[in-house]
Protein backbone atom coordinates (compact mmCIF):
# COMPACT_ATOMS: atom_id res chain seq x y z
CA UNK A 1 0.00 0.00 0.00
CA UNK A 2 1.14 3.21 -1.03
CA UNK A 3 1.88 5.85 1.69
CA UNK A 4 2.70 9.11 0.09
CA UNK A 5 2.86 12.18 2.51
CA UNK A 6 3.91 15.81 1.33
CA UNK A 7 4.37 18.68 3.43
CA UNK A 8 4.47 22.64 2.58
CA UNK A 9 5.53 25.00 4.90
CA UNK A 10 7.17 28.42 5.63
CA UNK A 11 7.87 30.27 8.87
CA UNK A 12 9.35 33.51 9.49
CA UNK A 13 12.97 33.83 10.23
CA UNK A 14 13.46 32.95 13.48
CA UNK A 15 14.86 29.83 15.21
CA UNK A 16 11.94 30.05 17.72
CA UNK A 17 9.78 27.89 15.11
CA UNK A 18 13.04 24.76 15.41
CA UNK A 19 11.10 22.60 18.19
CA UNK A 20 7.49 23.12 16.36
CA UNK A 21 8.98 22.18 12.93
CA UNK A 22 11.51 19.52 14.54
CA UNK A 23 8.11 17.74 16.41
CA UNK A 24 5.98 17.68 12.80
CA UNK A 25 9.48 15.65 11.16
CA UNK A 26 8.99 13.61 14.09
CA UNK A 27 5.72 12.97 13.64
CA UNK A 28 5.96 12.09 9.90
CA UNK A 29 8.81 9.52 10.80
CA UNK A 30 6.86 8.16 13.10
CA UNK A 31 4.16 6.77 10.19
CA UNK A 32 6.51 5.25 8.12
CA UNK A 33 6.29 1.16 8.22
CA UNK A 34 8.88 -0.50 9.74
CA UNK A 35 10.28 -1.34 13.17
CA UNK A 36 9.92 1.17 16.11
CA UNK A 37 13.24 1.05 16.65
CA UNK A 38 13.84 2.14 13.00
CA UNK A 39 10.84 4.45 13.54
CA UNK A 40 12.48 6.03 16.61
CA UNK A 41 15.82 6.39 14.98
CA UNK A 42 14.56 8.00 12.27
CA UNK A 43 12.30 10.82 13.99
CA UNK A 44 15.50 11.38 16.19
CA UNK A 45 17.74 12.20 12.79
CA UNK A 46 14.73 14.06 11.16
CA UNK A 47 14.43 16.71 13.88
CA UNK A 48 18.37 17.09 14.00
CA UNK A 49 18.47 17.34 10.35
CA UNK A 50 15.70 19.70 10.59
CA UNK A 51 16.81 21.58 13.23
CA UNK A 52 20.24 21.91 11.77
CA UNK A 53 19.14 23.11 8.50
CA UNK A 54 16.75 25.69 9.22
CA UNK A 55 19.48 27.49 11.71
CA UNK A 56 21.77 27.56 8.81
CA UNK A 57 18.80 28.87 6.34
CA UNK A 58 17.83 31.60 9.19
CA UNK A 59 21.02 32.54 10.44
CA UNK A 60 23.37 32.18 7.63
CA UNK A 61 21.54 32.35 4.61
CA UNK A 62 18.76 34.89 5.75
CA UNK A 63 21.30 36.75 7.83
CA UNK A 64 18.43 36.89 10.80
CA UNK A 65 16.48 39.07 9.05
CA UNK A 66 13.05 38.96 10.75
CA UNK A 67 11.62 39.96 7.67
CA UNK A 68 12.64 36.86 5.74
CA UNK A 69 10.81 33.66 5.67
CA UNK A 70 12.33 29.87 5.15
CA UNK A 71 10.16 27.51 3.44
CA UNK A 72 10.17 23.76 4.25
CA UNK A 73 9.00 20.62 1.79
CA UNK A 74 9.10 17.30 3.22
CA UNK A 75 7.79 14.65 0.83
CA UNK A 76 8.15 11.07 2.19
CA UNK A 77 6.68 7.66 0.55
CA UNK A 78 7.20 4.18 1.16
CA UNK A 79 10.86 4.11 -0.65
CA UNK A 80 12.37 7.70 0.29
CA UNK A 81 12.50 11.02 3.00
CA UNK A 82 13.12 14.13 0.86
CA UNK A 83 13.38 17.81 2.85
CA UNK A 84 13.85 20.82 0.87
CA UNK A 85 14.78 23.90 2.98
CA UNK A 86 14.70 27.27 0.63
CA UNK A 87 16.51 30.60 1.70
CA UNK A 88 16.96 33.90 0.28
CA UNK A 89 20.67 34.46 0.90
CA UNK A 90 23.36 34.69 -1.69
CA UNK A 91 24.13 30.80 -1.79
CA UNK A 92 28.03 28.85 -1.57
CA UNK A 93 29.58 25.63 -2.16
CA UNK A 94 28.74 22.77 -0.30
CA UNK A 95 31.51 21.33 -1.36
CA UNK A 96 34.08 23.88 0.26
CA UNK A 97 32.42 23.32 3.37
CA UNK A 98 34.91 21.24 5.61
CA UNK A 99 34.72 18.96 7.89
CA UNK A 100 34.80 20.57 11.22
CA UNK A 101 37.63 20.66 13.85
CA UNK A 102 36.65 18.15 16.92
CA UNK A 103 39.71 19.63 18.96
CA UNK A 104 38.49 20.59 22.34
CA UNK A 105 40.95 23.87 22.29
CA UNK A 106 39.72 24.73 18.64
CA UNK A 107 38.13 28.31 17.65
CA UNK A 108 36.11 27.43 14.67
CA UNK A 109 32.52 26.89 14.67
CA UNK A 110 31.64 26.25 11.56
CA UNK A 111 31.00 23.19 9.16
CA UNK A 112 29.35 20.97 12.23
CA UNK A 113 25.46 21.39 10.76
CA UNK A 114 26.32 20.57 7.22
CA UNK A 115 28.98 17.36 8.57
CA UNK A 116 25.87 16.18 10.85
CA UNK A 117 23.42 16.93 8.11
CA UNK A 118 25.79 14.93 5.91
CA UNK A 119 26.07 12.09 8.10
CA UNK A 120 22.57 11.17 9.01
CA UNK A 121 21.25 11.95 4.87
CA UNK A 122 22.18 9.26 1.76
CA UNK A 123 22.14 12.49 -0.47
CA UNK A 124 22.75 16.13 0.06
CA UNK A 125 22.68 19.07 -2.53
CA UNK A 126 22.58 22.89 -2.42
CA UNK A 127 21.90 24.81 -5.26
CA UNK A 128 20.06 27.55 -6.95
CA UNK A 129 16.11 27.65 -6.98
CA UNK A 130 13.33 30.30 -7.05
CA UNK A 131 15.22 33.77 -6.23
CA UNK A 132 17.32 31.88 -4.11
CA UNK A 133 18.71 28.50 -3.08
CA UNK A 134 17.66 24.99 -1.67
CA UNK A 135 18.86 22.66 0.54
CA UNK A 136 17.78 19.25 -0.95
CA UNK A 137 18.73 16.45 1.31
CA UNK A 138 17.32 12.61 0.95
CA UNK A 139 17.21 9.45 2.66
CA UNK A 140 16.43 5.88 1.45
CA UNK A 141 13.58 4.40 4.07
CA UNK A 142 13.70 0.60 5.44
Amino acid sequence: MKHDISLDITIPNQTRYLSMIGRIGESMAKEIDCTEDDRESLAYQLTIVLTEALVNAIKHANHADPNKEVHIRINMNDKELAIRVYDSGCGFDLNSISSPCFDACALEDTGRGIFIIRSLMDSVEYKRANGGNVLEMKKQLP
